[in-house]
């Protein structure tokens, strides 16, 4: 059982974190970028070419959409010999989501599942009571970006990963499942046991000898040579991959205009906040606490 101190601990872990990656969050809306428009590459065709073990993701994301395992095609090397070191160590890289488009990225947000966890943890970090929806949006904006130019993955950049073994098939456990929305989320949360924090940060070590910086708000996220990777990296100058939207058939893409703006504004957070406390009424999730 959780005690109050430790509870309180928790609580004002989770409120610093995702504090911080909020500044984060400003910081990249105010890096530049000069768009290279380079197309994209099929990180699952490229493996299979190259003989590299990988795993994919085949579940939904958003509703019924399909998971798009495509990225910026000047990355896809650096993938690709991330996969090589995690096979020479017995491990196989997993791929749990690449590109999204503006309109999955919305949808992510607004997804019961995530949308009801991050307010439930709001309605804890908030002693029981709703927050305001501007908690909800500064809170979600760190957890499920809700501006194209912060959101890694519209910009076909960032891939979210999980590992597993060679041998038996296991996962490397890194104390939670992909996409935990908690005081855990955080790479080096003090509140993940020693031994799965290790997990985590080997795992980054990997991708981080190949330029692909970890997200440290949240432990399977990894992304390079956009506004965000710039800043985690310390490298100078306009990042050249920005949000797109992309054309499939053609390979090609486009840059996104007003790229600041979030997908979500505020008032349409306050409605989905309502639709939540209608969903939990029927659950009884949040008795108690509404």
């Amino acid at each position: 059982m959780t005690s109050p101190t430790d509870s309180a601990a928790r609580r004002a872990y989770w409120a610093e974190q995702l504090e911080l990656g909020y500044q984060l969050v400003q910081q990249i809306q105010s890096y530049p970028v000069v768009e290279c428009c380079e197309p994209f590459g099929s990180l699952r065709d490229e493996a299979e070419s190259a003989g590299v073990e990988m795993l994919f993701s085949d579940t939904k994301i958003a509703g019924e959409l399909e998971r798009v395992h495509w990225i910026r095609r000047g990355l896809i090397p650096d993938v690709l010999a991330i996969a090589r070191d995690m096979n020479q160590r017995g491990w196989i890289l997993k791929i749990e989501d690449g590109y999204r488009s503006l309109q999955m990225q919305k949808q992510l947000g607004s997804k019961p599942e995530i949308f009801d966890a991050i307010l439930k943890k709001c309605i804890w970090e908030n002693g029981g009571t709703v927050p305001a929806p501007d908690l909800l949006f500064r809170r979600g904006s760190v957890l499920v970006a809700n501006v194209p130019k912060v959101g890694t993955h519209m910009s076909g950049t960032a891939i979210d990963i999980s590992v597993w073994r060679r041998d038996d098939g296991s996962e490397v456990w890194r104390g939670n499942h992909y996409l935990e929305m908690s005081e855990r989320t955080p790479m080096r949360s003090p509140f993940v046991e020693p031994e799965f924090v290790a997990n985590r940060l080997e795992i980054t070590s990997v991708l981080e000898m190949h330029g692909f910086m970890h997200f440290p708000f949240e432990f399977w996220h990894y992304n390079k040579g956009d506004a965000l990777g710039h800043i985690l990296s310390r490298i100078p100058g306009p990042a050249k991959y920005g949000p797109v939207h992309w054309d499939a058939e053609r390979n090609s893409v486009e840059p996104v205009e007003n790229a600041d703006q979030p997908l979500r504004p505020v008032p349409e957070i306050q409605q989905e906040i309502l639709a939540a406390i209608g969903r939990a009424g029927l659950t009884s999730e949040f008795r108690g606490t509404i």
